[in-house]
């Protein structure tokens, strides 16, 4: 059997002028995490929340009691340089922290928004250090990168706590469902039956069993549940989904 369902509803899709009462809802509802989108408007064209967000939604809904557990803030940084802002978001209340591997293979090492350094950091690189600081990590990858840059990171002696393989080119919500994304994450329930599989980008009813057979266990799902008219039912739907494939 392989590692449990786990509903995380996107707050990009929540409505932002009651954010901290909506993803207080949603865990009520039974969601188990948040995915909290994290846009700088250079690694994608948009841009979303920064640390003082993340630190209000946090006095809205409980610090997870252990790791993976209800409440986990899933903070997907979809920014240029990963490394500046890692300690700013675990104060704000992050509990995993993933990183896209195409912005980690070049950008600053620097360790601070104002921090200056001429090298470079790395994905294994940027592994290591958001363990040291008591935070999972995470990594993801765009549509069009191969799986297989992440095999060095699984194999190593400190591999990622999850991968996330986008399901849409990342930037903005409500885009449909890369179907053709699932062959990367087949390949990785193959060859590793116990990771935690994230799919991000047009998750829903309609292709939820699409994700789930391919071996995903972690579900992002923005407006399918923010915009449904019965969330529970939704998330209880997609949960069953992914157990039905366990």
């Amino acid at each position: 059997m392989g590692p449990k369902a786990i509903i995380a509803p996107s707050i990009l899709s929540a409505d932002f002028g009651q954010l901290g009462p909506e993803c207080s809802a949603t865990i009520s509802q039974g969601a188990d995490w948040l995915h909290i989108d994290i846009m700088d408007g250079h690694f994608v064209p948009n841009i979303t929340f920064g640390p003082p967000v993340v630190s209000k939604i946090r006095s809205h809904v409980e610090k997870p009691l252990f790791a993976r557990g209800r409440g986990t803030f899933d903070c997907h940084m979809m920014i240029s340089e990963p490394k500046r802002w890692v300690k700013e978001f675990r104060d704000a209340g992050c509990d995993l922290y993933c990183f896209h591997h195409e912005a980690a293979v070049s950008s600053t090492a620097a360790d601070s928004p104002a921090g200056i350094s001429s090298a470079l950091t790395s994905p294994a690189e940027m592994i290591s250090y958001i363990h040291s600081l008591g935070l999972r990590a995470g990594v993801a990858i765009k549509p069009k990168t191969p799986v297989d840059v992440l095999w060095p990171l699984l194999e190593s002696s400190e591999p990622p706590d999850m991968v996330l393989i986008m399901t849409v080119e990342p930037g903005f919500g409500g885009q449909k469902f890369m179907a053709d994304q699932m062959p990367k994450v087949e390949a990785l329930r193959k060859r590793y039956p116990e990771l935690d599989i994230e799919v991000d980008g047009g998750l829903g009813v309609g292709t939820i069993d699409t994700a789930a057979e391919a071996g995903a266990n972690v579900i992002v799902a923005g407006s399918a549940v923010f915009g449904a008219k019965d969330p529970a039912e939704v998330i209880k739907i997609l949960r069953e989904a992914v157990d039905k494939c366990a």
